[in-house]
Parts: structure tokens; sequence; C-alpha cells
């Protein structure tokens, strides 16, 4: 079912609705000008690259040495978005956006810039943009209500896109008059505004009861969410393939214009420009679509537009049927990533929201920066136009895809944290750090019962590897039949109170339908136990032991 189907129209509202909000009103509009001095800097270093090498893959790495940061950073910056204040983060990675840009410019006007300079002053660029992108997505929630959430992720690619429609063929105008210095610099300025905008928006920020997480283990929680939850892994290995496939149209653009369409700088502003209005219009109907197909269905359809247009481009040499094929290719690959990232969004708790999105940022851009670079050398050594007519053959390819990976309905889902009771009782001397920590949780089930309990045990097991558990198994007393055992580790007492406060709402149902086996009417019996309890034992026979008795507890 269709994120939205049934849901009355008034409802949804409409694809402008989220602009009623403020802080996402005032945020979406600073984002234009960092989207237009984003791609005013990504034609200024193309055409710029055009310039130093006459190598195609030397081209094609512009996009790649953009994307490349999102591969490495996303995730880390995700996790990071996740354990601090969001809004913070923002500004940190816009700032060394802004700082990076502006070193690039200082060298592009000293004349200093070589091809790999040019690439790894991107790589920088693209670094503070990692770091910002899962600060603003993640946030993108705290800046609407849950009904404008859908709305809201398509204004943001909006946002891109509507720079897209004319930021390229700005960036051409700039780089004939000016040169590629003054692409670098206008870009710098352009980041300014959102900078501002997030240093003025008022943030409600919930501090957790607990302190953040190491990095090292926010990281392994949010990719372990990942792993466990069938509805986000599917979409990060979707994202994956149509990256791949589809990197063709930004990587090799501006070979079409200057070799199959014999132009200029100019010439590939306007392709792009053209992709940028298929793009804004799709993106407006991202909502509509979500309401009238499933998500399997509606990616199916767009994946064979956005194939047949690729193929289209590399067969002509006319302007205007090549700017028609990059528009209909424009209006199907923003549709198709919105409603992926939109899939995401309903599917993520808040506690993993910004490292569910960096996932999906990562593994889209790591195909479009693989994509771009396997591309390209395709090109070198084959042809241009056969590099686009196989990349519009392999998007149509993913399809298949659909058949071992099928994209799963959204349903509207609360995923806000809730709280389970049963605060767990301290008979020992801990810290956060100590650990491991062993669970086990004991039931009493009627032995007829026996396969459905076991049933309901195997989806518990992804639940509770979702939030944090780990070498998860089910043991049955073979004396006693209707005694079942669930088992799992933490690695320390912090990490197992982290867990406890990561139960939604459906993983809470999960629990409860596990207990209704239970015939003691009395829930679960859970025991607690430290692994290595080095430090809480007596050190000497005559020395005092302060914590006695047994840790034996009823909860969850």
């Amino acid at each position: 079912m269709a994120a939205g189907a049934g849901m009355p129209k008034e409802a949804r509202g409409g694809a402008f609705a989220p602009l009623r909000e403020k802080a996402f009103r005032t945020i979406w509009t600073a984002s234009l000008f960092s989207n237009f001095g984003q791609l005013i800097l990504g034609v200024g270093a193309a055409w710029e690259m055009t310039r130093l090498s006459n190598s195609p893959s030397m081209v094609a790495l512009v996009q790649t040495a953009l994307m490349v940061p999102l591969m490495f950073v996303a995730l880390p910056a995700g996790a990071i978005a996740d354990m601090f204040d969001r809004r913070r983060i923002a500004l940190a990675g816009l700032g060394f956006a802004i700082v990076s840009s502006a070193v690039l410019t200082v060298l592009a006007f000293l004349d200093l810039t070589t091809p790999w300079l040019l690439l790894g002053c991107l790589v920088l660029v693209g670094g503070g943009v990692a770091l910002y992108s899962p600060s603003w997505q993640a946030s993108i929630g705290e800046q609407v209500s849950q009904q404008n959430l859908p709305a809201a992720v398509a204004l943001g690619t909006i946002s891109y896109n509507v720079a897209r429609s004319f930021g390229p063929a700005l960036g051409g105008i700039v780089v004939l008059a000016f040169g590629a210095k003054a692409a670098f610099g206008i870009n710098a300025v352009f980041y300014i505004p959102l900078w501002l905008a997030f240093f003025v928006w008022t943030r409600r920020h919930t501090p957790s009861r607990l302190p953040p997480e190491r990095i090292d283990r926010a990281i392994v929680s949010g990719a372990r969410y990942a792993l466990h939850s069938p509805s986000v892994r599917v979409v990060l290995i979707r994202a994956l393939a149509f990256g791949l496939a589809s990197a063709t149209a930004s990587a090799l653009a501006p070979l079409v214009a200057r070799d199959m369409l014999h132009g200029n700088a100019g010439t590939y502003g306007v392709l792009l420009g053209a992709t940028g209005v298929g793009a804004v219009l799709g993106a407006l109907f991202v909502s509509e679509i979500r309401a009238r197909l499933s998500i399997e269905n509606a990616v199916r359809i767009l994946a064979v537009g956005g194939g047949l247009s690729l193929v289209a481009i590399g067969f002509s040499h006319s302007l205007a049927l090549t700017c028609t094929a990059f528009f209909v290719m424009g209006a199907c690959n923003i549709l198709t990533v919105s409603s992926l990232n939109v899939t995401v969004q309903l599917s993520a708790p808040r506690w993993v929201t910004a490292r569910a999105l960096s996932l999906y940022s990562s593994a889209l851009t790591a195909g479009i920066g693989i994509g771009a670079w396997g591309w390209g050398a395709f090109a070198a050594h084959f042809d241009v136009a056969l590099a686009f007519i196989a990349s519009g053959i392999a998007i149509m390819a993913t399809i298949l895809l659909g058949l071992l990976f099928p994209l799963q309905g959204d349903q509207e889902i609360d995923t806000s944290s809730v709280d389970i009771g049963y605060e767990p009782e301290v008979a020992l001397g801990l810290t956060l750090r100590s650990g491991p920590v062993v669970i086990e949780i004991e039931y009493d089930v009627e032995p007829d019962l026996a396969r459905d309990f076991y049933d309901v045990m195997v989806r518990l097991q992804r639940a509770r590897n979702r939030i944090g558990a780990f070498d998860w198994s089910i043991s049955r007393d073979i004396a006693d039949p209707a005694i079942w055992v669930e088992r799992y580790h933490c690695p320390t007492w912090g990490d197992y109170l982290r867990m406890r406060d990561r139960y939604t709402q459906a993983e809470f149902e999960l629990q409860e339908r596990a207990d209704s086996y239970n015939r003691t009417g009395h829930g679960h019996r859970v025991r607690r136990r430290l692994e290595r309890p080095f430090g809480s034992v007596r050190w000497k026979a005559d020395s005092p032991d302060l914590y006695q008795g047994t840790v034996d507890y009823i909860g969850p």
C-alpha cells in the first residue's frame, strides 16, 4: 500500500504546504542560493577540467570528486547528527564548505589549479556538504508536520532542481564571461545565506538522558539498523544500483555538449537546465504518485522512462531532441530519488533517522561516483554515445532487481520512541561502561503453540538486532518443552540502556505479542547478568561485599 493511499487529499496537503511553516520556508529559501552556487561550481569545475585535460575520464572524475565525500563522510556525519544538535552540525558542515570554496577561488585567481588540485579542492567542498546534508535531511521532520513530510522532502529536491534549471545556464554565462575562478567565488558566497538561516533557526533540541555514544558505536548502530531493517536495506540496494546505472547523465553531459552537439559551456548549461526543469516538474508530483502507485510500480515505470531517455541521448545529435531527453531523464530521476528518500524517512525511527538517510545518500552517491568513473572509462575506450545507450539499458535492467529485492509498500507507522517502563533495579555498582551485559528472558509457552511462538520470536529477533542486541538466540528446555529462553548480549550497560530507549510502538507491540504466549500471565521473566564481573567481587576474603543479592526482574 502506498504511503498516503486512502488519506484524504486535504489531509495530505498540497505540494507547497510545507512552505506555510516558517522554519522550513526560511531554510528552504536560503537553500536555493546554496544550490545555485553548487551548480555554478559544478559547471565551472567541469569546464575548467576540459581546459586542463583532454581525457574523458578526468572530466568524469569531477562528478566523482564531488560524490566521494558523500560515500565516506555521510555515515559518520549521520551518526554525529543523531548524537548531537543537528543545527550545530549543519553550521559546521556549511562553514567548512565555505572555507574550502574560498581556498579554491584563491588558487584559481593565482592560476595555480591543476587537474588533481582541482579535484582535491572539490573533495573538500563535497566533504563540508556531506557533513551538512544528513543534519539537514533529518531535521526536515522537525520543521514540518508529519503529514507534510513527503511534500517537504520533494520541495528539498525542487530547491536543488530550480537551481539546476537556471544555475547551469548562469554558470555557463559566468564561465564564458569571467572564467571558472568567478564560478568558484560565487559558490563560496552563495553558501552564506543558508549558513545564516540555520544560525537563526531556534531548534528544540531535547538532549538524551544518556551520554552520546562513541562515534564508532554510533556508526555500527546505524549500520546494524539498516542491515536488520528489510525496508531500509532494500532501498539501499536499489539506490546503489540506480546510481551505478544512471551516472552518465551528470558525468558525461559536458562531453555531450562538446563532442556530440559541438557546443560550448553555454550548451552544457542548457542541457543541465533542461534536466533541472524536468526535475522540478517531476518533484511536484511526488506526493501524488506515492498516493496512486505502490513504490515498486512507480520505480519500475520511472526506470523505463529514464532508460529510454538516456538511449535517446546516445543516438541524438540534435540540441532540441537531446534537451527533451534530458528533461524526461531529469523528471524520472528526481521522482525515483525522492520516492526512495521518503521511504527511508517514513521507515526509520527518530533515533537513527540521520544515519539511515546518510546510508541512503552513501549508497546513491557511491553508485553515482563509481558509475561516473566507470562510464567515463567506458566512453574513453569506446564512445560517449555508446556509453549513454548502455547506461539507458542498465537503468531499465534494474527493474529485474525488483524480483529479488522488492521495495516494501510504505505504511504510516509511529517511529517515535516509547517508554517501555519496568526500570531495571541494580544491586551491583555498574557504570555505563560496565559490560558485556547478558539478557535472558524466560517464556512458559503451551507446547501446542510452539510453532506460532517461534515465528513471533524470529520477528522479535530482527527487532532486537535493529535496536542494539548482539548474539541473539532462542533455546528450548529439553526436560520441560514449555520453557523457552531468549538470550542476547549488549556490549555495555550503557548500550543496554540506550537499547531500551529505542523501542518504537511497533517493536513494543511485538514484544507484547510474544508475552501473550506466556502461560504464567505475569509477563516474561528477565535476568540481566554482567559478564566478566571484575571489580564487582571482594578483592580479599575479609573485604566487605557492598553488593549482595541476585538480579532477577520482571520487565523487557
